[in-house]
């Protein structure tokens, strides 16, 4: 029986090598292909040189209103003399070192939060009993010799930190619940979970935050008020649980039957054999989806001034309504909004890769 050579490149039937693929093929291979590098191609150094010459070369970085009305490119003082407001909002101006630190404890406390090594329940039980009542103590006052500031003077960023943090982390058990209770054999417990996972997700959030903030407060007896900030974290938190608990179903379903029945063979109860082996896994499972929902939630956060609550997106709004201003700076605030929201954005992407890289390698 005759040999076939064997010819890198070669396929059955075929004697003549091919030459390997060149990377450079993909975009000039065809006139096609070379055609739409081309025109992409300039288009984005066209773009690229725009953009350039309106942030950097023809922006003016120093100066007044009127210094900005001769440049042709950005203003940033704009920025400089806004920075302060559109990150605090209305917060009284001697006092905006208490937000200001609160954002750096927060940042700090939830990198050091981020370290796998750290999580147990002391770490939860230090964020219940000192980080936030610290936080909602130096943002609220009236201890320690702190004035008091109401709610709704909150604004900027630690307003839509805490709206999407806080209302996230409560979320989540919430929606873990949810989730359990959809899938439960008992019929009362699932139809129940159903429908308020189904009517919740069937209307806007904006709706949502509506209800909570006008609606509520016919319900309450008279003389009763909720802080408006405090109905509008509820409402998110009843949002997002919907959200997560669909997502967390879905992980829970990936998990194989057999490790159930394997658990109630060693005589495991069912709490336990969810929280020891089921919701690990499902957690697992759906990292990807949860962090793209928290980042989602962490931009919705601006729709909160509808009820009039002044998170940071209204604050850069709110700069550039001032009649000084007004006109001459636009796009700089809009562009310094979607910086910020970018690259939290970007790094709690970035974490969600981690925990998947971290979690394939050490629980596989």
């Amino acid at each position: 029986m005759t040999e076939l050579p064997l010819v890198l490149g070669t396929t059955t039937g075929d004697a003549s090598p091919r030459r390997p693929s060149r990377w450079w093929q993909d975009f000039f291979g065809t006139p096609g292909n070379a055609l739409i590098t081309i025109l992409c191609s300039a288009a984005v150094i066209g773009i690229g040189w725009l953009a350039t010459r309106w942030l950097l070369i023809d922006a003016a970085f120093a100066g007044t209103p009127q210094d900005c009305k001769v440049a042709n490119g950005a203003c940033w003082p704009f920025l400089g003399a806004k920075l302060r407001y559109m990150a605090f909002g209305f917060y009284p101006f001697e006092e905006q070192w208490r937000p200001f630190l609160s954002l750096i404890v927060f940042i700090g406390a939830a990198v050091a939060s981020m370290v796998p090594r750290l999580w147990s329940r002391n770490l939860l039980l230090l964020w219940v009993v000192v980080i936030l009542p610290v936080l909602y103590g130096l943002m609220a006052g009236g201890v320690l010799g702190l004035p008091a500031v109401p709610t709704t003077q909150w604004g900027g960023l630690p307003l839509s930190f805490m709206l999407a943090f806080v209302g996230l982390s409560l979320a989540l058990p919430l929606g873990v619940l949810l989730a359990l209770s959809r899938a439960s054999d008992l019929p009362v417990i699932r139809v129940l979970a159903t429908s308020f996972i189904e009517i919740v997700r069937g209307v806007p959030l904006i709706s949502i935050l509506f209800m909570a903030t006008v609606m509520l407060p016919l319900f309450m007896p008279e003389g009763v008020t909720v802080d408006k900030l405090l109905r509008a974290q509820v409402a998110i938190i009843i949002f997002a649980a919907a959200y997560i608990a669909e997502i967390v179903r879905g992980g829970l379903q990936d998990v194989p039957r057999g490790q159930l029945e394997a658990s109630a063979s060693l005589g495991m109860g069912y709490w336990l054999t969810m929280f020891k082996i089921v919701l690990p896994q499902a957690i697992k499972k759906v990292i990807p989806p949860l962090v793209a929902l928290f980042i989602s939630f962490f931009q919705d956060t601006t729709l909160v001034t509808i009820v009039g609550l002044l998170d940071f997106l209204d604050t850069v709004r709110s700069a550039m309504r001032d009649p000084a201003w007004q006109g001459i700076a636009v796009l700089e605030g809009y562009v310094f909004a979607a910086a910020v929201y970018f690259i939290f954005s970007a790094l709690m992407g970035a974490y969600s890769r981690f925990l998947e890289r971290y979690f394939r390698t050490t629980h596989d």
